[in-house]
């Protein structure tokens, strides 16, 4: 699994422009299946993204396509985990649980 850090790298006001856009691309990669969580940071400089287990390269260009990476207003923090620990509801997503 992994933990991604957007930072945004421009004005808020070029963001808020963009965040349609955005929003449309999180929303195709919930149908997807590859995002578990998402939400803005507080302060206001930036998101984060949980997503569920994939090889590093599909992660990779996935974040590419996303328009805040194509109109360079993000850049990424991406952190790789195992989880040996999880609420019930993410039992089988678990590595160390078996299924």
């Amino acid at each position: 699994m992994y933990v991604v850090l957007l930072n945004y790298t421009a004005p808020i006001e070029e963001i808020d422009y963009a965040l349609p856009d955005h929003v449309e691309w999180l929303n195709k990669q919930y149908e997807h299946g590859h995002f578990l969580a998402s939400g803005r940071r507080n302060p206001r400089t930036g998101g984060v993204i949980i997503t569920r287990p994939m090889a590093r390269g599909k992660l990779d260009a996935i974040l590419a396509s996303d328009p805040f990476s194509v109109k360079h207003l993000a850049q990424y923090e991406v952190i790789e985990f195992s989880p040996t620990k999880t609420a019930p509801e993410l039992r089988l997503i678990n590595e160390a649980v078996p299924h």
